[in-house]
């Protein structure tokens, strides 16, 4: 099945709910479980988790990832993992291909994940193809609006 590699248009957009924001950029293709994909060029994917899945982890304390450049890695596939002050979360692709590596500066500022997850702080480049559940834009903020309507409610709970 072809993907649809987004291209940069109108520029990225401030989404406002509650308590959050964020902003979304329309060259990047998000996913439920709030990652993010951008195309670099040929197959090559930049893939990072969105400001809403790092507001749920909390500051970033450890990565790593049990994946090597060239590994053969498959969609849904455990691939690493990320602990932050709040939490500790699998990180799982959400694509098919060849696992590139590891973004680099995240060795020595492990802080970027939290200050510029949309930009300097990806986690790693796969070269393949997105997954079919990959959503665009306007789909992710609808998931984004379904969280947290559902963690608002969670709250009035307690």
């Amino acid at each position: 099945m072809a993907h649809v590699v987004p291209t940069a248009g109108s520029g990225p957009i401030r989404y406002r709910r509650a308590r959050f924001s964020t902003r979304l950029y329309d060259d990047c293709l998000y996913t439920p479980a709030h990652a993010w994909l951008r195309h670099e060029e040929g197959e090559i994917w930049h893939i990072g988790y969105t400001q809403f899945a790092m507001r749920m982890l909390g500051e970033p304390v450890e990565l790593e990832f049990e994946a090597q450049p060239g590994d053969v890695i498959a969609r849904g596939q455990g691939i690493g993992w990320l602990e932050g002050f709040k939490a500790v979360s699998d990180i799982y692709t959400p694509m098919d291909g060849v696992f590139r590596g590891v973004n680099p500066a995240l060795l020595d500022r492990i802080d970027l994940l939290g200050r510029d997850p949309h930009q300097a702080g990806w986690l790693y480049r796969v070269e393949g193809a997105p997954g079919p559940d990959c959503l665009d834009r306007a789909a992710y903020m609808a998931v984004l609006d379904t969280s947290i309507d559902t963690m608002m409610g969670d709250d009035a709970l307690k």
